[in-house]
């Protein structure tokens, strides 16, 4: 098992390809083939009709399953879909070995519809510390990575977030109304104010992807689950931006987090839009 720092980032020196290769793979073998191709039988329901599984989901996150901890002996896995079967799972997070965490096809319902707007997600986190995400939309064929104090990268050019347009109103993607408390939802209601232009947010991966490349300025998110935000957080991060929870205390993968939170491209839009999320108590 790994017991320091330094042995992970000798790691990722060594195999972060071998991640990356993984990744397509998963996504070449179990998840394309299925793209505009599911029959009926191969998509359900979870929680409701807003929360759906494919075939893809499940045997995607089966096969990185198998591969990651391969590469990495002493390692377990955290994804969605072993969660649901199993939520007690999810503790692996708080543990002391590294653990792959992993989304196999975030932005279900754009993938079920046939859309674009979809992503795999892999993060290697250890002691709620994140080392390294792999961000890849197989549908465009782009890949985004970042590690821990070594920047983050689309398709190998490097990601700076910025700033956002002094006198522009500012970008925020923000949770599904449907995935809110009433209180989550007073708190979301106060970013509808002058400065600010919120929208609803598609795949959390890709929206993460959109605060590094300086697209969008802000998201204000409601729910913890680590897949979702885990290897946007650090892509983020690595790309110059910060995120804050509205008690004004960095998003923790492990947890316990004041809902809602945000990721921005800076650290001043951060604070800026955590004031906001506050002023809803």
């Amino acid at each position: 098992m790994i017991d320091s720092n330094e042995t992970i980032e000798e790691f990722l020196a060594q195999h972060a390809s071998d991640v990356e290769e993984a990744i397509r793979k998963a996504a070449t073998t179990e998840i394309m083939p299925r793209w505009r191709q599911l029959a009926a039988h191969e998509v359900d329901q979870k929680s409701g009709p807003h929360d759906l599984v494919t075939d893809a989901d499940r045997k995607a996150e089966l096969y990185l399953t198998e591969a990651l901890p391969a590469l990495l002996p002493g390692s377990v896995v955290v994804g969605e879909e072993a969660v649901h079967a199993n939520p007690a799972s999810y503790e692996a997070i708080q543990g002391d070995a590294p653990v792959w965490i992993i989304d196999p096809v975030d932005g279900t319902r754009p993938f079920v519809r046939g859309e674009a707007g979809f992503c795999t997600l892999v993060a290697l986190a250890q002691g709620g510390t994140l080392f390294a995400s792999w961000t890849y939309a197989p549908a465009r064929d782009r890949l985004a990575t970042a590690e821990r104090g070594k920047g983050a990268y689309l398709d190998g050019e490097r990601l700076f977030a910025g700033v956002p347009e002094p006198g522009r109103d500012l970008r925020v993607a923000t949770s599904h109304p449907d995935y809110t408390t009433d209180e989550q939802k007073h708190a979301l209601l106060c970013l509808r104010t002058e400065g600010v232009a919120p929208r609803a947010c598609g795949s959390a991966g890709l929206e993460y992807l959109a605060i590094a490349r300086g697209e969008l300025d802000a998201t204000a998110f409601s729910w913890e689950a680590a897949w979702d935000h885990a290897a946007g957080l650090l892509l983020v991060e690595e790309a110059g931006g910060a995120h804050l929870t509205r008690a004004g205390e960095p998003f923790r993968i492990t947890g316990g987090n004041a809902l809602p939170f945000t990721a921005a491209r800076d650290a001043a839009t951060a604070r800026r839009v955590a004031a906001l999320l506050a002023g809803g108590a």
